[in-house]
Formats: C-alpha cells, sequence, structure tokens
C-alpha cells in the first residue's frame, strides 16, 4: 500500500482496493507518504554529514529509488548499510538494495522488528556492520504498525541497547491528532486488510527517544523536521502531514 501510495508498481490488486479505500477516507495520505520518504533522505544525509557510516534500517519495506543506501552513500561511498523486513515479497525485489557502491556495503536480512533480539542475530549474522561504530538505526513509518500490546517503547529501546555511544535514532510516525475521525478510518481499513495500526500523538511518539539526546529541533511534524526547498510537497498543513520526526543520539 505504501508503494502504491507513493505511485509505485510494486503492489498487487488487494493492496490497490485498499490503498484507494484509504485515499477515499484521507486523499492526504499520498502526502503523508511522501513527506514521509522526503524526510527520510534528510535524515539520512543529515547522518552521513555527521560522520555515520553505518544503518540499519528496519521495516524497509518495497524498495523505492533513491532508497536509503542510495543517499547515505552519495553523501559517503563508505557507508554501509543493513535493510531489514519480514516481508518475504520485499527479498525477492532485495537485488535494488544491494546494488552499492564498490567503496561500501548492502546487505539485507529477514526478521520481524517486533522480535529485537531476532532483528540482531540476522545483522550480526551478515558481519559488515562494526559494533565499535556508531550506527543510525532507521524506523521509518514502521512503529504505527506495532500496537501497544506488543511493548513498542520496549523493543526500540531493545534495538537501540547493543549500539555504541554516538548512536542515532531516526524515526517517523503516523498521527491521528489533526484528523481523529479519518485516521479511525484509516486503522479500521487497515484493520480489514489483516494489518493492525496505532496511530500516537506528540507526547507517545516523544517517548520513543527516552534516554536519548534529540537534535534540533526535536519531534516536529515531518516537513518542519531541517527543511530543504523542493525536498517534498509544498505548502502543506498540518492535517496533510499527520507524521511525527525526530532524530536523536545515544549519549
Amino acid at each position: 500500500m505504501y508503494d502504491y501510495y507513493l505511485g509505485g508498481k510494486t503492489n498487487y490488486v488487494v493492496d490497490r482496493e485498499a490503498a484507494q479505500e484509504v485515499i477515499r477516507v484521507f486523499p492526504a495520505i499520498e502526502t503523508v507518504a511522501k513527506v514521509n520518504r522526503a524526510y527520510m533522505h534528510r535524515a539520512v544525509r543529515y547522518l552521513a554529514r555527521q560522520g555515520i557510516r553505518q544503518f540499519i534500517d528496519v521495516g524497509t519495506g518495497i524498495p523505492t529509488s533513491p532508497n536509503l543506501h542510495d543517499v547515505a552513500q552519495e553523501v559517503a561511498p563508505d557507508c554501509r548499510v543493513v535493510y531489514v523486513d519480514n516481508d518475504p515479497i520485499v527479498l525477492v525485489y532485495a537485488d535494488e538494495l544491494l546494488d552499492g557502491t564498490p567503496e561500501g556495503r548492502t546487505a539485507y536480512v529477514q526478521a520481524n522488528a517486533t522480535e529485537p533480539d531476532e532483528v540482531w542475530a540476522a545483522v550480526r549474522e551478515r558481519n559488515i556492520l562494526d559494533p565499535e561504530l556508531p550506527v543510525a538505526l532507521s524506523l521509518h513509518a514502521l512503529m504505527h504498525f506495532v500496537t501497544d500490546s506488543q511493548e513498542p517503547y520496549e523493543i526500540v529501546r531493545s534495538l537501540l541497547e547493543p549500539l555504541p555511544p554516538g548512536s542515532y535514532l531516526s524515526l517517523s510516525h503516523c498521527t491521528g491528532e489533526f484528523d481523529p475521525e479519518a485516521w479511525q478510518a484509516i486503522i479500521d481499513t487497515y484493520a480489514e486488510a489483516g494489518t493492525s495500526v496505532q496511530v500516537r500523538g506528540r507526547t507517545e511518539v516523544r517517548r520513543f527517544f527516552d534516554g536519548l539526546e534529540l537534535v534540533d529541533p526535536g519531534v516536529v511534524l515531518a516537513h518542519q523536521w531541517h527543511p530543504q526547498p523542493g525536498s517534498g510537497p509544498g505548502v502543506l498543513s498540518e492535517r496533510q502531514v499527520s507524521l511525527y520526526t525526530g532524530v536523536a543520539r545515544k549519549p
């Protein structure tokens, strides 16, 4: 469905039907997806320019160019990136995630984000990241698919725990604060398609960064985080964006 919102062609009839129903109740969902993508590009460039050379992208989804490694390696060709997803369909398209620079390395592993130990076991098995060097953990448009019953904050803490000081968390998360009725309809549509969704307010999203040092401007709507001309759709309302983002450093 995310691929469909972005205008991609790697989706199926069932995806398109569910996505069209979401668009019917909330046409701005396509803007949310595009703003999220633009935020990811800006955050990765920022982190690479801070000297980060290692990235773990959990919840990768269907590849959409430019992918995270394309952006990171454009800044620093020696960046290393490990993609993580639990959807076997992503594996079919993983070749697009492995076309990095000769100086860097990219890898794809299959693991479930709700099982941090499984994620880390799969990442370590590939042996392309140096455990002594800082890593940027990317959780983009992922955690709203993890309900409170699955202990989302504990999952994020467990994913961060093995990372050395100087590592970063970049996270984006949908919110229903600006149109609760529309987002409840979206949640219901996803539930009918077999996917649980839990949107959260700014205070709840801020909790994912507990114990970390937030980069200015803190937890803000996606288009407000280090905006750059031409990095996404034009003038937007809070309702159209409906996505909180933030980057924070592990002390």
